[in-house]
């Protein structure tokens, strides 16, 4: 009977792993490893086949057997699912090495696909596995017990599980906040925060506070307030303002005012492409708002991103407001940064008005202002184009720098593979994927 099953699987079975395995197929934006195609392979015909079963559940139950009354199909929708499937592996084959020639990494062999068919069948299987142990627990259970234990684990789960979760992974980020990198060796310059002249001590920076301030050479300032460098962010925009007053912030020409991503990080590249654009004529000025990475922060707090960014940006607005000859104001972001960057304005008109440029580097859904600003978005990042709608329509790439070959948009699965490739956003060559370079500062306008 097993070996009879093999060799003519039930067609509601047939029909679930061919369309798991072609929807995980289908063309993405970045190249994919053996082991990520072998888990999003594995996970959607899994999840197929749970479908499957729930169909072929209800349809029994009406006394209908898709098996019986079709049977004479089995065989060669079997054959017609295992051509389509060989034709999909040779499609994304060639798809990948496309991706993988315009962004210069090397291409894949058949040991790819022999990986991705061996990791994916275990995955499908655990899976499988599970929902039927599930399955045969809440039948010995029955009906109404069984929808007893299922709402009581939801309960549970929701009450207990998910917050003892969310509780430790906020302790695993703020520990990695809180890490000191006995590589990165505090500054000595008295235009950099972390100093011993500074008021923002070493430890309270952060671990990429510590790496923004300590990097790069010497002229341009860069001043950086942690999370833990002051107890609210009234006191963390005074202290900014305070730090940008001793290190001589204000008697520069230009002053970048730099909006972090969710974990606080800011670009080294884009630091590095404001000292070649001003060269030492410029003060970077940053304000830690997180210690999540940003797609945490992006659903759970990026109110937090935009209030800080307004803060300080307000607040240096008003301290220049008084000088007769102002620096001129700058905003930069990326990722989430961008997203709190340009909220903090009303529209195009007053981004224009109250600053002399902006840039804007892979902004989630390019859901920012434009007016005078510049924004680099490269067309293979996932984070450019995932949006919830991507569901249902194609993104708007009008703003994209054509890096790789884009794929066409397709309902639904394109959303899927978005969603599995932003998981790899950053493991792309700069220039491509998440990965910008000292274009965010070489590319800043100007008034």
């Amino acid at each position: 009977m097993n070996r009879a099953r093999l060799l003519r699987p039930r067609i509601g079975t047939t029909l679930a792993a061919g369309a798991g395995v072609l929807a995980s197929l289908s063309p993405g934006l970045l190249p994919r490893t053996s082991g990520a195609q072998a888990i999003l392979t594995g996970l959607l015909v899994a999840i197929a086949l749970g479908v499957a079963g729930l169909v072929r559940f209800t349809v029994r139950r009406k006394g209908f057997d898709t098996d019986v009354h079709f049977a004479a199909y089995r065989g060669p929708l079997l054959a017609l699912t295992v051509v389509l499937v060989v034709a999909a592996v040779a499609q994304a084959g060639h798809w990948q090495n496309g991706l993988r020639a315009a962004m210069g990494t090397a291409p894949i062999g058949p040991g790819y696909w022999v990986r991705c068919g061996v990791g994916a069948a275990l995955i499908a299987g655990l899976g499988l596995g599970f929902a039927r142990g599930v399955g045969r627990v809440l039948r010995r259970l029955g009906a109404a017990r069984g929808v007893a234990v299922t709402v009581a684990a939801a309960v549970l789960g929701g009450a207990i599980v998910a917050p003892t979760v969310a509780e430790w992974r906020y302790g695993v980020y703020a520990a990695a906040n809180a890490t000191v990198d006995p590589t990165v060796t505090p500054p000595v310059s008295s235009g950099r925060s972390g100093t011993a002249t500074s008021a923002v001590s070493w430890s309270s920076l952060g671990s990429q506070g510590r790496r923004f301030v300590a990097d790069g050479p010497d002229g341009p300032i860069r001043v950086y307030v942690g999370l833990e460098s002051a107890p609210d962010l009234d006191a963390r925009v005074a202290l900014a303002l305070a730090e940008l007053e001793r290190s001589g912030g204000f008697r520069r020409g230009n002053i970048v005012v730099t909006v972090p991503t969710g974990s606080g990080w800011i670009d080294a590249d884009a630091a590095a492409g404001f000292a070649e654009r001003f060269g030492d004529d410029v003060a970077l000025v940053g304000l830690q708002y997180s210690f999540a990475p940003s797609w945490a922060t992006f659903i759970f707090g990026r109110e937090g991103a935009t209030s800080s960014a307004r803060a300080l940006f307000t607040a240096i607005e008003r301290r220049l407001a008084g000088s007769a000859h102002p620096p001129r104001l700058f905003v930069y972001g990326q990722s989430l940064g961008a997203l709190g960057g340009s909220a903090l304005f009303t529209d195009d008109a007053d981004q224009d008005r109250r600053t002399c440029a902006a840039l804007w580097a892979g902004p989630p859904a390019g859901d920012v202002h434009h007016g005078r600003a510049t924004i680099l978005a490269n067309s293979s990042d996932p984070v450019v184009h995932w949006s919830p709608s991507l569901l249902w329509r194609a993104p708007d790439l009008d703003d994209v720098r054509v890096d790789a070959p884009i794929p066409a948009w397709l309902p639904v699965l394109s959303f899927v593979q978005t969603t599995a490739d932003l998981l790899s956003a950053l493991d792309a060559p700069t220039g491509h994927g998440h990965r910008y370079g000292t274009d965010q500062g070489t590319s800043m306008g100007d008034c």
